[in-house]
């Protein structure tokens, strides 16, 4: 984990023996905060924890220490792959390759990796992410061939346009029903010690979702959290059995429809910039939506003289989509800044580019939130990040970065993700980083977004490593 994250704030003083190795008398966090840049997170763990046990430290600096250790952990289960590994899948999946390319694959950070502990550890995702940015190069180059999901994302967007009225309403209402099961390794949590569980719940609160009805829980008592909770969740609970995975389960179903505004049709109003709302909505939002020097330049770049919001909103998507493609992310919880990780990289997972776009689009004082939940295409079931953007006249408008321009010389089908949004989508969450209910009691293995549910118990967290789920 790179060190501009808020654990690393607090100095702490003490003297330190461990592992036979003496440890300077006067200890800071920015000693650990340099450890862990310099990939030496087996130090770094050394340091925290003997401050932990040796120095009095107070309840504050517990957490920030405690949170040390738990965000190394995250770090080496994103980095698993070793050098042999890594070069027996690269062998596999580009047969002919030279060391020449890898090289460049390794500067260029295709190839992603971080020296921990004084060895090269790959990315889990590395090698997929490699093929995804190779194979995007060739289709600059020998044009853009849809997949499936593109071509059935097009005819289904083209039916939505049809039957869509000026005033945006939802169209296309599609029946779901979904089986979600979250199961915790065997002994992941000890014997006769009770486990605690929070899975993803439809809202309620949008026009296009309706109808949401439970048909069972595992275990049956349960507690569906408000509408009002921006990431909504069922809570259950579970005492862990010795040798047994633990299982919780839900299913339900619910009703979701397709919306299309054409922007044209709609007289957009100046916003009103008093308004508590076009404040929350166009501020910053820490640590993830920051107008750093970066954002600003970049977006006053593509935004230019350009005054109308939907005029802005089109510029900066087009930006976004002939610059950043689709790849695999690093798990949020170990990028303290992700636009900045996506600038650099011109890549990024589905909340990545929204988060991008996000914090151009609010630095433009365009109101715009997050959105998310999953997609629940007849071809592809998945988790999937969006967003919803704002303007007077019209309201909320949902927008997916992800999905991108669809490949159409009709302009309402190929800008249909910049205004419209289909009708396969499970809708979670409608902020970042939002309380549970009832609340957790540590820090969240997923610290913004809200898709694959939450598990822990008394002695602590359970990380993404330590269960599974299934769609």
């Amino acid at each position: 984990m790179k060190c501009n994250t808020p654990f690393f704030l607090l100095i702490i003083f003490a003297t330190v023996i461990s592992c036979n190795q003496r440890i300077p008398a006067s200890h800071t966090l920015s000693d650990i905060e340099t450890a862990v840049q310099n990939g030496q997170l087996k130090l770094a763990n050394q340091w925290a924890d003997s401050l932990l046990n040796h120095g009095n430290p107070d309840s504050s600096a517990k957490t920030k220490l405690a949170a040390i250790i738990d965000m190394n952990g995250r770090i080496k289960a994103d980095f698993t792959l070793t050098v042999p590994e890594t070069e027996a899948r690269l062998q596999k999946e580009f047969f002919n390759y030279s060391q020449d390319e890898r090289v460049i694959w390794e500067k260029n950070n295709w190839l992603e990796y971080r020296t921990i502990d004084g060895e090269k550890r790959y990315f889990k995702r590395a090698i997929s992410n490699l093929k995804l940015i190779l194979q995007s190069q060739q289709m600059e180059s020998r044009g853009f061939v849809p997949d499936k999901s593109a071509l059935f994302n097009l005819e289904h967007s083209r039916k939505v346009i049809a039957e869509s009225k000026p005033d945006g309403k939802p169209v296309v209402p599609v029946n779901m029903k979904v089986t979600y099961q979250l199961t915790v390794d065997a002994d992941a949590v000890p014997n006769g010690k009770m486990v605690r569980c929070w899975l993803p719940w439809p809202r309620e609160v949008h026009d296009r979702q309706r109808n949401v009805a439970l048909i069972k829980t595992v275990p049956e008592t349960h507690i569906i959290a408000p509408d009002s909770a921006e990431q909504r969740s069922v809570y259950l609970e579970q005492i862990a059995s010795k040798g047994k995975p633990v299982v919780f389960e839900i299913q339900f179903t619910y009703q979701s429809s397709a919306q299309y505004f054409d922007l044209n049709q709609f007289k957009i109003l100046p916003y009103d910039t008093t308004s508590l709302n076009f404040k929350k909505y166009t501020g910053e939002q820490h640590p993830q939506i920051v107008f750093t020097n970066e954002i600003k330049k970049l977006s006053d770049s593509i935004v230019g003289e350009e005054t109308n919001p939907a005029e802005k909103v089109r510029k900066l998507y087009y930006w976004i989509n002939n610059h950043v493609i689709w790849t695999g992310a690093l798990e949020y919880s170990i990028m303290p800044f992700i636009p900045g990780y996506v600038l650099k990289n011109r890549r990024g997972d589905c909340g990545m580019q929204t988060l991008l776009f996000m914090t151009m689009a609010r630095y433009q004082k365009i109101p715009v939130k997050w959105q998310s939940g999953w997609m629940m295409h007849p071809n592809e079931v998945n988790l999937h990040d969006w967003c919803e953007v704002y303007y007077n006249g019209a309201g909320w408008v949902p927008l997916d970065m992800s999905f991108n321009l669809q490949n159409s010389d009709d302009l309402h089908e190929k800008e249909f993700y910049i205004s419209g949004i289909d009708a396969y989508r499970m809708i979670v969450n409608d902020a970042i980083g939002s309380r549970f209910v009832p609340e957790k009691k540590f820090p969240r293995s997923e610290p913004y977004d809200f898709q694959r549910g939450e598990v822990e118990w008394d002695g602590g967290n359970l990380y993404f490593n330590q269960w599974d789920y299934q769609m």
